[in-house]
C-alpha cells in the first residue's frame, strides 16, 4: 500500500495552513491538516478550543445538574458503591457526600489539565510504538499535534451535552462518564455494568477520532493505513479491556 507523500517543511512555495484552516480541514479534509503537521507541529488552537468547550460543559453541569447530584448519580450507577453507601451510618454518608462532591467539582474544573496530561501520555506511547516498532521517524511534537487535531470531534460531544442539559436534560439520569447518546451503551442503562462499559466504547465520536488518529499517524509516520491501524487499534483494544475490567470490579 502506498504511503503519504513527503512534505518539505522548508518549501517556500508552501506557506502552509493557518491554525483555523487546520481546525476546519480536520472535519472536511483531514489529509491537509495532518500533512501540514509535517511542516509545523503547532497544536495551541485545538487545545484552546477543547479547554473552552470543556469548561463550558462543566458550567452547564453545574447550572443544570449540580455537582452533588452528579456524584450521587455515579454512586447509583455502581452497585458496589451503592451497597457500601447504604451500609454506612448517617454521619459517614454525610462525610462521603461532602468529600465526593468536592472531588467531583475539582476534577470537573481540572479536566483541561488532565486533558493535556492524557494527550501527552497517549502521544508518548504512540510515538514510541511507531518509531521503535514500525521504524518511523516522527517527532513527539508531531504525534502530540496529531492527537489534538484528531480529537477535535469531541468538541461536538461537548456541544451536544450542553444543548441536552439546557433543553430537556434529566439531572437524575446524568452520567458524566457517558453524558450523551453517541454510543450504544447510553441507551441500555439496565444491562450489566461491564456490558454497558463495552457498548459505551462503540461510540460515534470515539470511532471518528480513532479513524482520524489512524489516518493522521499514517501520514506523519509515512506508513500504511494498515500499519497505523495495527498500532492505534491495539491501543484502543487495551483501553477497552481495562475499561470493561474496571466496570466488572466496581459492580
Amino acid at each position: 500500500m502506498s504511503t503519504a507523500p513527503a512534505i518539505s517543511p522548508n518549501d517556500p512555495t508552501n506557506p502552509g495552513l493557518s491554525q483555523i484552516e487546520r481546525v476546519v480541514d480536520t472535519f472536511i479534509a483531514p489529509s491537509k491538516t495532518f500533512k501540514d503537521i509535517l511542516r509545523s507541529a503547532s497544536w495551541w488552537l485545538p487545545c484552546l478550543l477543547m479547554v473552552i468547550f470543556s469548561l463550558a460543559n462543566t458550567f452547564a453541569v453545574k447550572q443544570n445538574v449540580g455537582f452533588e447530584r452528579s456524584y450521587q448519580n455515579q454512586i447509583s450507577n455502581s452497585p458496589k458503591a451503592q451497597d457500601q453507601f447504604n451500609q454506612a451510618s448517617d454521619a459517614q454518608k454525610a462525610q462521603q457526600l461532602k468529600i465526593g462532591v468536592m472531588i467531583t467539582e475539582i476534577v470537573s474544573y481540572a479536566v483541561p489539565v488532565f486533558l493535556i496530561i492524557g494527550f501527552a501520555i497517549y502521544a508518548l506511547i504512540l510515538w514510541g510504538c511507531f518509531n521503535f516498532i514500525l521504524g518511523a521517524q516522527t517527532s513527539f511534537g508531531q504525534v502530540f499535534a496529531t492527537c489534538f487535531y484528531a480529537s477535535l470531534p469531541y468538541i461536538l460531544l461537548n456541544i451536544l451535552v450542553i444543548i441536552t442539559l439546557y433543553f430537556g436534560g434529566n439531572a437524575e439520569a446524568y452520567d458524566y462518564k457517558n453524558p450523551a447518546g453517541t454510543n450504544i451503551g447510553y441507551y441500555l442503562p439496565d444491562v450489566a455494568p461491564w456490558l454497558r462499559a463495552l457498548l459505551g466504547r462503540i461510540d460515534v465520536i470515539q470511532l471518528w477520532t480513532l479513524g482520524l488518529v489512524i489516518y493522521g499517524m499514517s501520514i506523519i509516520s509515512k506508513k500504511s493505513i494498515a500499519q497505523s491501524a495495527m498500532i492505534v487499534g491495539a491501543m484502543w483494544l487495551i483501553v477497552t479491556l481495562l475499561t470493561v475490567g474496571g466496570a466488572v470490579m466496581s459492580s
